[in-house]
């Protein structure tokens, strides 16, 4: 069981599988709330949230961050999508975003910022491994028109 949190402020606990339940999902890793490029790339994805449901898919986001640390971030972002709580790193290590990162000397543990496409059985049809943040959003969202 996974806690997410709508920009309605409504927490629900769910079951991974009934996520995508009817839906088609974007399921993105991402490292931390409220630093910049994070909230660079939730804001995009918050603004571009009406064209990605015009072809049927959800955008929901995963961070070990807690429920407290998301609503702050939905609700001084104004973002417009789910976040889902995984401070046990449960749903990171599924789907391999959780990894070492190199910075200069250290090597250290930390989220892989990773992008899913899933069908409506939280299949994977397609993944963005190591993404960068500026332009994501758009690039997604390209690819899925084509």
């Amino acid at each position: 069981m996974f806690e997410i949190i709508y920009p309605n402020k409504s927490l629900e606990k769910i079951e991974f599988e009934n996520i995508c339940k009817w839906k088609k999902t974007i399921l993105y890793f991402y490292p931390k709330d409220n630093t910049p490029w994070c909230t660079k790339e939730a804001k995009d994805f918050s603004n571009l949230k009406e064209e990605f449901e015009k072809l049927w898919y959800q955008i929901v986001w995963v961070s070990k961050d807690s429920i407290n640390s998301h609503e702050k971030f939905i609700e001084k972002q104004w973002l417009k999508i789910p976040l889902i709580s995984d401070p046990d790193l449960i749903l990171h290590k599924k789907f391999w975003a959780w990894g070492e990162k190199k910075n200069y000397w250290r090597v250290y543990e930390w989220t892989i910022r990773s992008t899913f496409l899933l069908d409506e059985n939280c299949k994977i049809i397609k993944e963005y491994k190591n993404v960068k943040a500026t332009w994501h959003a758009e690039r997604v969202l390209k690819e899925l028109k084509n």
